[in-house]
């Protein structure tokens, strides 16, 4: 899987600059993992470094090979990236954009096997009634789900997701955690998504990193194990209550912001 070795970066190297990473060290696991943390953490700039859109100290390796000097057209076949945007109005067609997604494997003439993919993943996100429709008559969050299909439809061995659920109300959340759980189980895949919503994240995934307010490595581990009273408290600066359902999944109930203490 995904492994971070002594990852550095700073968007202005100044003196009294902090960087945003110094000497990172971060182990990802097979299945779905979710980084957690405050705003400013470097989250965003995580996962851009791992998928090469910044020049980062250190190393980033997937198994035995060496990403960071991987080449970029052979990174694209095995990883995937959909960042935070704001999506842009098109004229292509949902069909059209999401099909984009098999490049650079489609040729002049779009073989069965890519619209079926397509087709596929736009009725997994249940939103195949929009296939026919143009990006511009959707809404913010039936854009967002049309990238997502197009990110997945690509069928990498690693996808990065920068905040998917932003601007989606709270059915589309759970159908897309869903369906991401779905990808790991059927297909194999691993997933890196950066969550806000703590619930959510403890829903879905099988192991969470966690960040501090200074981009260091609080916790990495099983739902269970990190997400804990005292972690909320030095990380996020609140008091909250944690609870544990049957399975063991804990569930976080925000009481107060000790800065206002």
């Amino acid at each position: 899987m995904l492994k971070i070795e002594k990852l550095s970066f700073s968007y202005k190297p100044q003196k009294d600059k902090e960087p945003v990473f110094q000497d990172l060290n971060i182990e990802f696991r097979p299945g779905l993992n979710a980084v957690l943390g405050p705003n400013g953490a470097g989250k965003s700039t995580l996962l851009k470094s791992m998928f090469g859109l910044l020049n980062y100290g250190g190393t980033v390796w997937y198994d035995d090979e060496n990403l960071t000097r991987m080449r970029t057209e052979d990174k694209t076949k095995l990883m995937s990236y959909l960042p935070q945007m704001d999506v842009e109005t098109s004229t292509l067609t949902v069909l059209e954009m999401v099909l984009l997604g098999r490049l650079p494997e489609l040729g002049r003439r779009v073989k069965d096997e890519d619209l079926n993919s397509v087709m596929e993943t736009l009725k997994a996100l249940n939103i195949l009634h929009l296939a026919p429709k143009s990006l511009g008559e959707l809404s913010g969050g039936q854009k967002k789900l049309v990238f997502i299909a197009q990110t997945l439809v690509r069928e990498p061995r690693v996808i990065l997701l920068d905040e998917p659920v932003n601007s989606l109300d709270l059915q589309k959340q759970l159908e897309l955690c869903q369906q991401l759980q779905k990808l790991v189980e059927d297909k194999g895949i691993s997933i890196i998504v950066v969550l806000h919503d703590i619930n959510l994240a403890v829903r879905f995934a099988q192991h969470i990193v966690i960040l501090d307010e200074c981009g260091r490595l609080y916790n990495a581990g099983e739902p269970g194990q990190v997400i804990t009273e005292k972690m909320l408290r030095e990380v996020y600066g609140i008091v909250a209550s944690v609870s544990y359902d049957a399975d063991g999944i804990p569930s976080v109930s925000a009481i107060r912001s000790i800065r206002c203490d």
